[in-house]
This record gives C-alpha cells, structure tokens and sequence, in this order.
C-alpha cells in the first residue's frame, strides 16, 4: 500500500492511504457479513480510510439512513480498530423523516442542511452510531444555500475546538461558496475545509446540464476550475468518489447517462482499452492508476460489493503507468 497526507495544519492532519473504501452500500445493498469481509481485507492489504455518511444509504428503504455508520461502527468495536484507520462522515444530506426518496432530497426544506443545530447535533449521533469519541473527517455533505455560511464555517470549528473532530473536508459544493467559507475561516483564526470530495473519473461528464440541486449544473462533478484552485492550493486534498462510475466501464448492463454523452466518451475509453492491453491491467486499474499519480493526486474513493471486487482495485495501487501511457490518456479529448 502507498499512502499520502491529508490536511495541512500539523495538529490534525492524517497519514492514509492513497485508495479509500467507500461503505455507502454497507447494510442495506451489502450485508453485515460481506461487509465485513470486504473491510477486512481492505485493512489486512493496508487501507486504512474508510468513508461514509449519516444518511447512508436512506433511499434502499425510505428511512433517514444511518446503516452504514451502524455496520462500520459493529465492525470497528469487533475489530478493535479504532486507532487503526481513519473514518470520514457526512452531515447535511439527512431526511429530515423517513419516507423521503432521492429526488425529494434536492429541496432544501427536505434535508437537515448546516445550520449549527444540525452540525452539532448530527456529529454527536454519528460519534454515537459509529462508537468513537472523535470523528477523524467530518464533510459538509451537500450546500446549504439558506443558512448563513459563517454559522456553518463556525459551528465546524466549535466542534474541533472541543476535540470531537479532527479535519474538515466539503463535498458537492460549487468553488466559489468553497473558497468562501475558506476564507471566512482564515479571518476568523479557526480550522476551514481541507479535505474535498467530489464525483470524478477519468471519462469527463458534460458541465453544460442542470444538476439536481441547481440549474447552473451539477456542482458535485469535478470540472476544470476546480482542479486549477486544487492545483493552485495544494494544502487541499481530493478524494474522489465513483471513480469506476458504478461498473459502467466494464459492465454493458451498466450504461452511462447523458452526462457522458458527448464527443470525447467513446475516444477516451479506446485509450483506456489500448493502455488497459498494454499493461496487462484491467480498465478499472488503469482509471485509479491514474488517478493515483495524476499531476494533481487524487484518492480515489471505491465501492465494493464483494471481495473479489476491493481485490481488484487494491491491485492498482502497484500498477505503474509509464510516462508514454499517461501522456496518451491526458490528451485524448
């Protein structure tokens, strides 16, 4: 395994490694005992950065979630492993009650938002469900364009000042509301975001379609604006999730959206294919290999449903790609 430091600030930066495990799907999609094998299996290899969220996953039975802090958190007390990984959660996405499906998420009225209220009181209830007295991560999972950003930027930083979290990180948040809460933060002496987590992969989905929650585009997708502010603030780190875009490189039952509909798809994936057949590699490995040793490293976050599957991505991790292979896969349009 190779690792790499997140966070800037010496007293809560981490040391993780450069492949995350995703457990969106742990105990509703994936059963407590795969689940645990899988978690296993990612530690034995060395993985140690597990993600999750306290709304995982609400939309398999129309509850509020919670069933994947609650697996991770039977896991991490049989394991004894508390110390050896670092776990990162979400807040802000929750139903505010069950029988809120997917799409009634985008409204605002629907979700707990950021207010401090439901900062403090969702950190507490997943240090609770997960068994842990200090979350490692703690994201703003999706914006909140109602509550005030200075009461989110400084119910964040009450709770690391009390010791119950350790970094910051946002996710699915449109770069200018990031820098803003960032610098509202700098100038107020307290701890901001500097761990980022957005949908990305090697194929680029189109930037031009109405998102679901805003009709300027879907700001969970990284785009180029974002890398240039990541390449430009490199004490901020990327983790990356759906970076296999659920098995739709690979799997003909899995078709791409019309978010990848667009010119470049069917070019970028024949040089996925022909680096793939170079390497001897899966196209899966090839996608995280390069996002591993991107210019501007990414981590990339990965699913598994079962063994055989986080077998396959921890493969990567070793898979060199040459200069010539890289260069192959970053101009083709």
């Amino acid at each position: 395994m190779k690792y790499r430091t997140i966070g800037h600030d010496p007293r809560t930066r981490r040391e993780v490694s450069v492949l995350a495990l995703g457990a969106m799907h742990f105990g509703t999609g994936t059963d407590e005992q795969t689940a645990f094998a899988i978690l296993d299996r990612y530690v034995e290899a060395g993985g140690t950065f597990i993600d999750t969220a306290n709304n995982y996953a609400f939309w398999a039975d129309s509850s509020q979630g919670g069933h994947s802090e609650a697996v991770l958190g039977r896991w991490l007390a049989s394991r004894d492993a508390g110390d050896k990984v670092v776990i990162a959660t979400k807040l802000g996405g929750r139903p505010v009650a069950a029988g809120l499906g997917f799409a009634d998420t985008a409204k605002r009225e629907n979700v707990e938002g950021l207010t401090a209220k439901a900062i403090r009181e969702s950190a507490e209830r997943s240090r609770d469900t997960l068994g842990v007295p200090k979350l490692d991560l703690l994201y703003a999972h999706v914006e909140d364009p109602v509550t005030p950003l200075r009461e989110t930027v400084e119910a964040f930083a009450e709770l690391v000042a009390d010791g119950t979290v350790g970094l910051l990180g946002a996710s699915n948040h449109w770069s200018w509301r990031l820098e803003r809460a960032r610098a509202l933060a700098a100038a107020a002496g307290l701890p901001g975001y500097e761990v980022l987590q957005y949908q990305h992969s090697y194929l680029r989905a189109r930037t031009d379609r109405p998102g679901r929650r805003s009709p300027y585009g879907n700001q969970g997708y990284v785009s180029g604006d974002l890398l240039a502010y990541l390449s430009e603030t490199p004490e901020l780190s990327l983790v990356a999730y759906s970076p296999l875009l659920a098995g739709a490189y690979v799997r003909d039952d899995r078709p791409l959206g019309p978010d990848w509909d667009h010119a470049g798809t069917p070019l970028r994936r024949a040089a996925l294919r022909e680096v793939a057949k170079q390497t001897g590699a899966t196209v899966n490995q090839v996608v995280l290999s390069w996002m591993i040793g991107a210019e501007t490293p990414v981590i990339p976050l990965v699913g598994a449903s079962s063994v055989a599957q986080i077998e396959e991505s921890l493969a990567a991790v070793d898979l060199e790609l040459t200069e010539e292979q890289r260069t192959t896969l970053d101009t083709t349009y």
